[in-house]
């Protein structure tokens, strides 16, 4: 991503709607696994790291590091006192087996990774025995528009290839559902309209009050509807939890 797409991640992921909503439901899905393990201090990976606000939340739940291709995204979480290198997920600059817990929010559909089974992999060889790993993906081809472009995407993913891709990798598949459901026809809708009108640009920046508050709220019950064991049948994205065996 550019220099300006950070700044707008940084102005916006601790309020807005979108980012609020989805780390509900990730790290809510975490959550649930790791209740049912051991609570000795933990050692976690956040892959394509961002600004940094992730790795915040990952500190309240054991060690973080964070790695990041953008040398300005590494930049931002300096300034967040969060962990961070400059690293690609194609090559992480971590031995073997180093963390209980990997997550990678957004990162694997990106132009920069290209080839997204050998990311896969090295995600899993940072991972030790039993651990988890968490991935993130925007879904769905149809909802190709403006901000896939802005932010430089290759691909959106279906369940059953995003299911492949991590067992191709030797890792057992735990969880694997839709997330953004309830807001799916909208989404849609608004990507229609994208290229009926041929609009460019991102979507990160701030609705008005009343609908980022309906906005969140239903993708905390999403959260909820998934911490509860349900899998959503269709959604603008993807969310995965995984086991290294």
């Amino acid at each position: 991503m550019n220099l300006a797409e950070y700044q707008r991640m940084h102005a916006a992921e601790e309020r807005q709607w979108w980012y609020v909503g989805m780390r509900a439901i990730s790290f809510g899905l975490l959550d649930r696994a790791l209740a049912t393990r051991a609570a000795a201090k933990r050692a976690f990976l956040d892959a394509g790291c961002g600004t940094g606000l992730n790795l915040e939340h990952l500190q309240r739940r054991g060690t973080a590091f964070g790695v990041d291709i953008s040398e300005e995204a590494v930049g931002f979480c300096q300034s967040r006192g969060v962990t961070a290198v400059r690293g690609s997920v194609l090559s992480l600059p971590f031995t073997a087996a180093r963390f209980h817990g990997v997550v990678t929010f957004d990162v694997l559909y990106h132009a920069w990774v290209s080839d997204d089974r050998a990311a896969v992999r090295e995600l899993g060889r940072v991972l030790k025995e039993d651990g988890l790993l968490l991935v993130r993906v925007p879904a769905l081809k149809i909802l190709w528009g403006a901000h896939d472009e802005a932010v430089h995407s290759r691909h959106r993913y279906h369940r059953a290839e995003l299911k492949r891709l991590l067992e191709a990798s030797g890792l057992e598949v735990l969880r694997l559902s839709y997330c953004n459901s309830l807001l799916f026809p909208l989404l849609l809708a608004r990507r229609s309209l994208d290229r009926l009108l041929s609009r460019h640009g991102s979507d990160v920046e701030f609705l008005p009050a009343p609908l980022e508050w309906a906005f969140r709220h239903l993708l905390f019950l999403e959260a909820f509807l998934i911490r509860m064991g349900l899998d959503l049948p269709v959604g603008a994205s993807l969310v995965a939890l995984a086991r290294k065996p």
